[in-house]
């Protein structure tokens, strides 16, 4: 099985078959947007219902929320958002090229979303042997400067009740300030999760390689509360979940792996980290990050504890996030509103965080990746997509084998009872070969074809994506058959 290496296969195969486009393209474009087509939307859907069934569904420990994009600005100040969360950069003298500084040394590499600013001024004291990725000039560049990634805009309706808010940079704090909400309104205890998948935006210095990296994105975040003491089991328990969560939607185990932090590059929150790497077909092929698995301590929550000691402050500075200072912790922070109450052991505590934080484009694109397959059939190639059947955009099509004779109507009804059941696609025109090898390249796992002798015995003939063998089922039995195959 040949594995590709050329992302710009992948693209093409993306827009011809219609599953990503470039947004706003008949205007140009727009650089890093996309928008998911008629096959995309389905497939990065199967996607999310995939992580939220494994997640969720089948756990009695994770409940769900979908929590606003716009939240209240000091949710930003105390998460540490407005004051730190943004990339160095620097501009080549010759080619006005804007850089991550941190994506100019070798020894950092960009397995990091963003490297702490601290470390990369630290980083950035010598430039001069460093060498610009557009120009390929060495040691041309401007005093490095720190660029916000959080997208402004304003809420009001006239200039004295109007607030600067922001497009949320991720998803996790719209959890962590529903914590009380989620405990004083559900019957859930400590060990618990609370998951969301929703939209998030950055304004990315740089993109990069499709989908990968864009500044408008959907992840995929649980927060799982665990009492301080318990943090490293769960950590290792998320690990192993996540990782296999991959392995059981098809993704080829030599093209995944762990990559550990190292203790320079962690958080300022996180105890450990861990990346779940995927190899991309950038260049010559490179790991990069899937999602990361978080220890983040108590953090979040002592932060938003002293976020709402603060509000007062914020009043009375109309909202300038610049000038406020958070309330320093009382003595008895573990005892906050923000904390948990164990009935059974009869102590208070504020619990500690696993967060496990996917992304859902991301993800999208490695699925895509790793089931694209070529292969040579009686002497012409065969572009194919073997998804796992949970993630396949359409599951079954359904074809007359010609357009007269009553097939038509025959496939017509066959079509239509089983979407009932799961996505299926009906298709009448061309040669039943070059239908075959259109939803080759679409990724449906069976195609069902009405021809002469269903009229005779009430057969169909169904094919295999896969291996292309083709074998007849009654009418009576195929619903039953394709959920087998399916695994429905």
């Amino acid at each position: 099985m040949a594995r590709i290496t050329k992302l710009e296969d992948i693209v093409s195969l993306c827009k011809r078959r219609g599953f990503i486009y470039q947004s706003s393209e008949i205007y140009g474009g727009l650089a890093s947007c996309y928008d998911y087509g008629p096959l995309g939307v389905e497939l990065k859907r199967n996607v999310r219902d995939a992580w939220w069934k494994r997640v969720v569904r089948m756990r009695d420990d994770v409940v769900g929320l979908d929590c606003s994009i716009f939240m209240h600005p000091l949710v930003w100040k105390a998460s540490g958002h407005a004051d730190k969360f943004a990339d160095l950069v620097t501009v080549c003298k010759k080619c006005n090229t804007r850089t991550r500084v941190d994506h100019l040394t070798d020894h950092v590499e960009e397995h990091t979303e963003h490297v702490a600013i601290e470390t990369a001024m630290a980083d950035a004291q010598n430039l001069d042997k460093k060498v610009c990725p557009a120009c390929q000039t060495v040691g041309r560049f401007t005093e490095p400067m720190a660029f916000k990634l959080m997208f402004e805009t304003q809420m009001g309706a006239n200039v004295d009740d109007t607030m600067t808010l922001f497009l949320r940079p991720e998803t996790a704090q719209g959890i962590f300030v529903n914590f009380r909400n989620v405990l004083d309104s559900t019957r859930v205890k400590v060990p618990f999760g609370i998951a969301q998948i929703g939209k998030s935006f950055r304004n990315e210095v740089t993109t990069k390689a499709f989908i990968f990296r864009t500044r408008e994105f959907e992840q995929a975040e649980l927060e799982f509360f665990c009492e301080p003491g318990t943090d490293e089991e769960w950590y290792e328990h998320w690990k192993q979940a996540r990782f296999d969560w991959y392995l059981n939607l098809g993704i080829k185990k030599e093209n995944l792996r762990f990559r550990d932090h190292d203790p320079d590059e962690l958080a300022h929150y996180a105890k450990a980290c861990v990346d779940v790497e995927y190899k991309f077909p950038f260049g010559s092929g490179d790991w990069q990050e899937l999602e990361g698995i978080a220890n983040r301590t108590d953090f979040d929550l002592r932060q938003h504890q002293r976020g709402m000691r603060t509000l007062n402050s914020w009043y009375e500075t109309k909202g300038d996030l610049g000038s406020i200072k958070l309330k320093e912790e009382a003595e008895d922070y573990h005892k906050g509103p923000l904390s948990f109450f164990d009935e059974q052991a009869k102590r208070r505590y504020i619990p500690y965080v696993i967060e496990p934080s996917a992304g859902i484009d991301r993800s999208t694109l490695a699925f895509l990746v790793d089931a694209y397959d070529e292969e040579e059939v009686r002497g012409e190639t065969r572009n194919l997509l073997r998804f796992h059947p949970e993630l396949a955009p359409t599951k079954v099509a359904v074809f007359p084998l010609v357009k007269k004779d009553g097939l038509p109507e025959i496939a017509r009804n066959i079509s239509d009872d089983l979407k009932k059941h799961f996505t299926c696609f009906y298709d009448q025109k061309g040669a039943v070969g070059r239908r075959y090898r259109r939803q080759d390249e679409a990724g449906t796992p069976f195609c069902i074809t009405v021809d002469g002798q269903t009229k005779e015995d009430n057969t169909v003939t169904v094919r295999d994506r896969d291996s292309m063998e083709q074998i007849r089922v009654g009418t009576d039995g195929l619903k039953a058959y394709l959920l087998e195959k399916l695994g429905i």
